[in-house]
């Protein structure tokens, strides 16, 4: 009753092939090529900034990172506040239960 049935493995149905025999076949190495000299044009072009698109892009990322900084802090303030007034909620009830059981 307490002893775990194995399954048994079904036999197949149906026309059964022989398995499929392969045969190893010789590997053909390639043949030595020379490489190949460097394209001179094909390189990627530098991107040239001029002084104005530089402080645009200071600006852009030091706005970014002040408004994140500020999304951050806030949530950090907000999960204070709020655990602060959890604490403080906490701390009336057990002062009023324990009020109430002096009181009999």
């Amino acid at each position: 009753m307490f002893r775990p049935k194995i399954p048994t493995m079904p036999t197949p149905t149906g026309l059964v092939s022989p398995p499929a025999v392969v045969e190893p076949t010789e590997v053909v190495q390639p043949a030595p090529t020379a490489p190949a000299p460097a394209a001179q044009g094909a390189s990627r072009p530098t991107i040239q900034l001029s002084p104005g698109a530089v402080i645009a892009l200071l600006g852009g990322g030091t706005a970014v990172v002040l408004v994140v900084g500020a999304v951050l802090v806030s949530m950090l303030l907000a999960v204070a506040i709020t655990g602060a007034s959890v604490a403080i909620c906490a701390l009336v009830i057990r002062s009023l239960i324990s009020t109430e059981a002096k009181r009999r």
